[in-house]
């Protein structure tokens, strides 16, 4: 559910005239709705019969600050992937032992941020980033909560790039054998405390009978955990519940977290998820101005660096007009400007459009934004947050001078 619809025919976010906005912010720019965004993290905590949870929004989704802001208010921790994803989460005010680092990759100073900021755990996805933790720790004398993340080899998800659970994927520690031998380690260490198992089967995912498994399997690789230590704090299931892009059916929050609970009924642990795009997806929009018309192409003027998705993911949106229209009798292949073929944002659409209308790309909160790149030298669109009847600017619009700012000019 979401607060975009129309209202006497105009498209509305929330209680604002989404032209009211583009005429005002200019195109393209994003637009997200603060009651969609609550709406959903309410969603996610009553759908929880047991109180021992904790859910940790996916910073990779969606990162500015205003949203983080909104999402922590509202009682949510974070799963961050990189430094400067924690530092956002950590300078909005969250708490943090409510933060979880993910990742393959950490760095020597994103790990040392984290330790130095008491973070509740660092998901450690192999035995080079253990040790790397372990003597980072041992040189300031610290003692660092950790968890294992597992691949349970379930294979789910949307697209091949967005499957994170398998054995040869990047992400994790593939074997049984492998956990234990880690999780037997970090036990013996003077400077790691093992605090939760891990795990992220991927994205996009519609079947619930893979979160099904994959608690089945991380509660059974729990247990052999507990019997070479002492018990853990946390099962973390990661997050990847898919979204409706083009009206197709998608499972709920509630029945993701029936079968979850139903599952590990029996755990003590507390049960971690990590929603991104199910919070923040159908939250926000992509507004775009039509600025051509050839043979069946509408060019518009939002392009793949300001949303990737489609030429990456060859990822479908819907798109609106934001005048509704009673009956279509036009489709279109809505384009960008920039120069490649990939290039191309809905193909055979149906929608009644002209040069100098705005149409609204759905579903764009999720992986918009945060993906966008000066491809082209192309400027940053703005972002802007509704909150019932009004709307403010979270993210202004780049200029010229943000693009070479940080450039020098040897000639000067």
């Amino acid at each position: 559910m979401d607060f975009f619809a129309y209202k006497n025919n105009k498209l509305y976010c929330e209680d604002v005239d989404l032209q009211d906005i583009a005429m005002e912010c200019g195109t393209p720019c994003y637009v997200y709705s603060k009651k969609t965004l609550e709406r959903h993290v309410e969603v996610y905590k009553n759908a929880f019969k047991t109180k021992n949870n904790l859910i940790c929004f996916s910073v990779k989704s969606l990162s500015n600050i205003s949203i983080l802001e909104l999402i922590n208010k509202n009682g949510c921790g974070f799963d961050v992937v990189s430094g400067g994803e924690l530092k956002r989460a950590l300078y909005i005010g969250a708490d943090p032992k409510k933060i979880i680092f993910s990742g393959v990759g950490k760095s020597y100073d994103e790990i040392l941020l984290g330790i130095q900021e008491g973070i509740l755990s660092f998901n450690v996805e192999s035995e080079a980033e253990v040790y790397r933790i372990e003597e980072i720790a041992s040189l300031r004398n610290k003692i660092v909560d950790v968890a294992i993340r597992f691949n349970p080899e379930v294979d789910s998800g949307g697209h091949e790039y967005i499957k994170t659970g398998r054995k040869g994927d990047k992400f994790g520690i593939s074997s049984d054998d492998s956990v234990l031998k880690i999780a037997n380690y970090i036990y013996e260490s003077k400077n790691l405390n093992l605090v939760g198992l891990a795990c992220h089967i991927g994205s996009q995912i519609m079947d619930l009978e893979s979160y099904r498994l994959t608690a089945k399997n991380i509660k059974e690789l729990s247990i052999k955990i507990k019997e070479i230590g002492n018990k853990l704090d946390f099962l973390d299931l990661g997050g990847g519940l898919g979204i409706p892009y083009e009206n197709d059916k998608t499972p709920s929050p509630q029945d993701l977290i029936s079968i979850i609970e139903a599952e590990l009924m029996d755990a003590e642990e507390r049960i971690v998820l990590e929603p991104g795009r199910s919070i923040s997806g159908n939250a926000g929009v992509l507004l775009t101005k039509v600025e051509y018309i050839k043979d069946n192409f509408l060019i518009a003027d939002a392009a793949m660096n300001d949303l990737l998705r489609p030429a990456l993911y060859k990822a479908k949106h819907d798109v609106w007009s934001l005048t509704e229209s009673k009956a279509i009798d036009q489709v279109w292949t809505i384009v960008g400007p920039v120069c490649e073929s990939a290039d191309v944002i809905a193909k055979d659409h149906p929608i009644n459009a002209d040069v100098g209308d705005i149409l609204a790309i759905k579903t764009a909160g999720a992986y918009g934004f945060v993906m966008s790149s000066n491809y082209n030298s192309r400027v940053r669109p703005a972002e802007i947050l509704v909150d019932g009847q009004t709307f403010n600017i979270v993210r202004s619009r780049e200029s010229f001078d943000d693009l070479i700012k940080n450039e020098i000019n040897l000639n000067d």
